[in-house]
This record gives structure tokens, sequence and C-alpha cells, in this order.
């Protein structure tokens, strides 16, 4: 593998994303690791054309709880590597099977957002060779429901339309929301096979009335609390026929 495939910066103690610079901007997702005291939350996998876990900042022989935000391709390519995996239940066939036309790795596969890559994961790689592994879930999520890291809890917050089971998880102590897909500081996508735009009005009506410290995305750079208001306010203006 090319040294250094991967980036990764602390973000607070405990806190840290991982990104893979040498992918097109369209799939490259920040996937976030958080250190708890008996357990690790690793949410979002990348792409897959490298060995994601040896890369990332766990601790040594604690359990890591495996979570994706949804199950498009810059978000489960690592997800295979880990026994306990989750996700919510309206994507787990597309979890188990990686379809091509769920998951959108043919897409990365035949770069049709253009050059998938700016450098290969190792000498002699073909984007042609690749492909997703499954991975299955072992325990599905629901709204409401808690994730115990035991010195912190995690809240998932299903937040459908980019895609049918997308979903954030919040810590109300700190004020720490992770959104995937669901909401970041870029572009949104909805108009892609399994997007539902009633949906993400929903979603979006929700949001605009979220209070938190600190939003992390699953593209784009950290905002903050008025921040997602504001994002969420401007989608719902373009998209809510309600005004």
């Amino acid at each position: 593998m090319v040294a250094g495939w991967f980036a990764t910066k602390e973000l607070q103690p405990g806190l840290w994303v991982t990104t893979e610079p040498a992918v097109h901007p369209f799939f490259s997702a920040n996937l976030y690791t958080v250190r708890g005291r008996d357990a690790d939350l690793q949410v979002d996998f990348g792409c897959g054309v490298a060995p994601l876990r040896p890369a990332l900042p766990l601790t040594p022989g604690k359990p890591v709880i495996a979570v994706a935000t949804h199950a498009h391709v810059d978000h489960i390519g690592g997800f295979h590597e880990f026994p306990d995996r989750r996700g919510h239940l309206a994507e787990a066939e597309c979890f188990a099977t990686v379809a091509p036309g769920l998951t959108f790795q043919d897409w990365f596969r035949e770069e049709r957002a253009g050059p998938s890559l700016s450098a290969l994961p190792h000498p002699g790689f073909t984007l042609s060779d690749w492909a997703l592994a499954p991975a299955p879930l072992t325990a599905t999520l629901a709204d409401g429901e808690r994730i115990d890291l035991g010195d912190r809890a995690f809240t998932i917050l299903h937040l459908p339309g980019h895609s049918p089971g997308s979903i954030g998880l919040f810590d109300e102590r700190d004020g720490l929301l992770l959104t995937g897909d669901a909401i970041y500081d870029d572009e949104l996508v909805d108009d892609i096979a399994g997007a539902d735009i009633a949906a993400y009005r929903a979603t979006m009506r929700r949001l605009a009335a979220f209070d938190c410290r600190l939003a992390l995305g699953g593209h784009g750079p950290p905002f903050d609390g008025a921040r997602l208001r504001q994002i969420a306010a401007d989608y719902l203006a373009r998209r809510d026929p309600r005004g």
C-alpha cells in the first residue's frame, strides 16, 4: 500500500477524522474515530481500496463498535473489517449485497465523476478488479437508540432523504453531532437513486430546529449549530413548496 494513503487528524481529545486524500472529492468521505472508556466507536469506512482498520487511531485491544451512516461506496469500503457492524434497517440489504446500483460502486469503478483516484493504493491496483466487500449488519439501529461507550453515549437520529437509512449520531452531553451525508457544509445530494426529497424536507425541518455545539459531516469542514440550522433552512427554501 502507498504510504500515507489515509490522512488522520485529531479534532479534539478522543476524536479523530480520517480521509483518503487521493480519492476524488465526490467520494472522499470523512471517517470519524471516537475513543471511549469501554469501547471505541468508528463511524464510516471509506472506499475500500486499501485496508482501513490498521490506519485508524483505535485503542489497542479495545472493542470497536462500527457504525455506517448509510450504505454508499465512500462510507462502507472498510466496513467488513469490523465484526460489530451496525446501521439502519432500511439499508440492511444494501450492506449485505453491496449491489452496485444501491452503493454507487459502479460510479466509482467507472469514474463517472472524473478520475476516482489520483494515486494507486498499491502497485498494480486497477479499479476494474476492485469491488466492495459485503458487510452484513450484525445489529440494526433505529431512531432514539443509544450507543454507550462507557464514558459517553450517542443517540441515533434517523435522517432519511439522501438515502433511506441515513443516520446521525448525537452526543447530547458534549453537543457533538456526527451527521453522515444527511447534512454537511457543501453541496447536498438529493438527486440520486434512493434519495427522497420529501423525506429530506422532513429531515431538514427537524435539523432546522436542532441545537448542537459541533457538527461533523460525511464531507466538508466542521460547522457549528447555527450553521447547521442555516444549511437546513436554505435547503427548505429551495426544496420546500410551502416556502
